[in-house]
Formats: structure tokens, sequence, C-alpha cells
């Protein structure tokens, strides 16, 4: 199985983050989920998916929504530096952070690695893999907009939540799929959950 990284931060969005875990899996990547605790918050807020605190219990919930094995499934606590993630040696090559909070986008610009999700966000940009960040927010300062630039400009992926219309949505699922699709073609991952530009619902 190939592998990815899949952090989750305080920004609204959880159904992205868990439909993008979904897709993932369904295609047989191995997933290392690194959630901050701003996270769980809004995954309680927004999905009503009380996640609890400690990693070996998050991971089992996890597993069981999506009823997956351990070998498929890996989460892992904020201060795990033993974990792959943490190590160029053994990271995957492809990070995902989804939603992105503009305070972990700060961090992540500034290499601060204060944090497993900052750290493994390092890893990736030092070992020249993949990141994406899928920030959600607005309006954007000129903060926001000079940290997505530096990044940008370090070959990082930005992939705002701004999902299209001109598909004719008839669910907030079909506008979530938007931006998942829209992730997985990044990765370089076959996506039959979004129709492409000039394409029908058939592919």
């Amino acid at each position: 199985m190939a592998a990815i990284t899949v952090a989750i931060t305080g920004a609204s969005g959880a159904p992205y983050a868990v439909r993008l875990i979904e897709c993932l899996l369904a295609q047989q990547q191995t997933v290392h989920v690194l959630m901050s605790s701003a996270a769980r918050v809004v995954f309680a807020t927004e999905i009503n998916w009380q996640l609890p605190a400690a990693p070996a219990a998050q991971a089992e919930a996890m597993r069981e929504y999506f009823q997956v094995s351990a070998e498929q499934l890996h989460v892992y606590g904020k201060e795990e530096w033993f974990s792959p993630v943490a190590s160029g040696s053994a990271a995957p090559k492809q990070m995902v952070v989804c939603p992105c909070s503009t305070g972990t986008l700060s961090a992540i610009a500034s290499g601060a690695s204060d944090n497993l999700i900052e750290r493994a966000a390092d890893v990736i940009l030092k070992e020249r893999g993949q990141l994406i960040l899928v920030p959600r927010e607005m309006p954007l300062s000129a903060i926001h907009l000079e940290n997505m630039l530096k990044l940008a400009r370090l070959g990082v992926t930005i992939m705002p939540a701004a999902p299209g219309f001109y598909h004719q949505p008839q669910s907030i699922a079909d506008l979530v799929d938007f931006v998942v699709a829209r992730v997985l073609d990044h990765l370089g991952l076959e996506q039959t959950i979004q129709p492409r530009w000039g394409y029908g619902k058939e592919q």
C-alpha cells in the first residue's frame, strides 16, 4: 500500500477531512492521521462526532467508523515524536492538511515544528515531498496571503476549500466532493466522485 499523511486542524471543514480519508482508504492507501485538539472541537460542532483525546482511543473510533484495519489507518498524538511521520527516513512522501487553519499555515511557513502536525509538514518540505494545504478562512489578511505565497514558492500546493457550482451541486455532499476530488487529482489518484470539466456525470 502507498501511504499518505492527513492532518486535520481547527479550521471549519470537518466533512472535507472525513470524505478525504474515506476516499483514500477506499483506494487502499495507508493513512496516517494527525488531529489537533481544536479539530476535535470542530468535529463535535460540525458533524456531531465526539472523538476521544487519547490517540489510541481516537484510532479505534476512526477504524470502527471507516471499517478498516490497524494496518491501514494510524493515528498519532501531537507529541509522538517517534512516529514515522516525524522522520525523513520513514515519513510518507505526500501530506494533506485538510482543513488547514491559518495558525497551522503560519507555523508551517515559519518552520515552527512545535507539534507533530507542524513537524510532519516540515519533514515533507525538507525531503522535497508533496504538501497540500486546504485552508478555509475568509476574508484573508495580508499575513495569511504572505504565508501562502511563501509556501507556494517552496512548492506547496494551496487549495482553498472553495467549491465550484458549474456542476450544479444538489447537496452539501456534492460541494464536499468537489474539493476532495481536486485534492485526489493533485495526489495523482484516480477519482470518480466528481466529473471533470467538459465531461458528464458518466466517465
